[in-house]
C-alpha cells in the first residue's frame, strides 16, 4: 500500500472518530482527534477545540440536540499536510413557532466539512475545520403539525443554512453570518486558502 492511500485511510479515520465520538459524548476521546491549536468553525461556535467541546458539553446538559452523518471523502494530501473535503449532515433537534403553539422539529443542513489536517507526533490531527453549508430543510417531528415560522426573519438568514440558523437563534445563540456556502466568493476564498496552505504557506485563520 502506498504512502499517500494509507493517509488517506488514516485521515478518513480520524474524521470518522470525530463525528462519533462527538456525537456520542466521548469527549476524552473526541479531544484525540485535535492538533493542540485545532480551532472549531460553526454557525454557533467559532474557535479553540478545547471551549467548543466545553460550550458542547454545556448544550448537551440543557438539551441541545446537533447530531452528524458523513458521506464520502475527497482527502488531497502533501507531505505533512492535508485537505479532507467530507460530504456530511447536521441534524438539529429544537422547538420552533406552530399554528397552534411551539412544535419540535428537524432541520437537516447538507454539506461539507472542509478540514485542515496536519501530522503532530507523528498522527494526523484536525488543525482546522470550516464546514461549508449547501443546503438546508426544517420539518416538524409531528408530520400532522403545522409550522408559523417568522419569514421576515427566516428570510435575513444565508440561504445555505438559513433553517439551521433560524432554530439556533431561536435557543438564543448567535450564528455567525458569512460562512461558506455551495457557490459565491465566501468558498471561492476558502478553496484558495486551502490550497495555499496545502503549498506549504501560513494557515489563514
Amino acid at each position: 500500500m502506498n504512502n499517500s492511500f494509507n493517509d488517506e485511510l488514516l485521515i478518513r479515520q480520524l474524521v470518522e472518530r470525530w463525528a462519533v465520538w462527538r456525537d456520542a459524548g466521548d469527549w476524552e476521546r473526541f479531544a484525540t482527534v485535535w492538533h493542540p491549536d485545532g480551532v472549531m468553525m460553526a454557525t454557533w461556535f467559532q474557535g479553540p477545540f478545547a471551549e467548543f467541546i466545553r460550550v458542547t458539553q454545556e448544550g448537551w446538559a440543557k438539551g441541545v440536540s446537533i447530531l452528524h452523518f458523513l458521506g464520502g471523502s475527497a482527502i488531497e494530501v502533501a507531505g505533512d499536510r492535508a485537505i479532507a473535503q467530507t460530504k456530511m449532515t447536521i441534524s438539529q433537534r429544537g422547538m420552533v413557532e406552530g399554528e397552534n403553539g411551539p412544535v419540535l422539529c428537524d432541520v437537516v443542513c447538507t454539506g461539507r466539512f472542509y478540514d485542515f489536517v496536519t501530522k503532530h507526533k507523528g498522527e494526523w490531527k484536525v488543525l482546522h475545520r470550516q464546514p461549508i453549508y449547501e443546503k438546508d430543510r426544517i420539518d416538524p417531528v409531528d408530520s400532522s403539525a403545522v409550522l408559523k415560522l417568522d419569514t421576515a426573519a427566516l428570510a435575513t438568514f444565508p440561504e445555505g443554512y438559513r433553517h439551521l440558523a433560524y432554530i439556533q437563534t431561536r435557543i438564543g445563540y448567535t450564528v455567525k453570518m458569512d460562512m461558506p456556502m455551495l457557490k459565491g466568493p465566501v468558498v471561492d476564498e476558502l478553496y484558495k486558502r486551502g490550497a495555499r496552505w496545502l503549498a506549504g504557506g501560513a494557515l489563514e485563520r
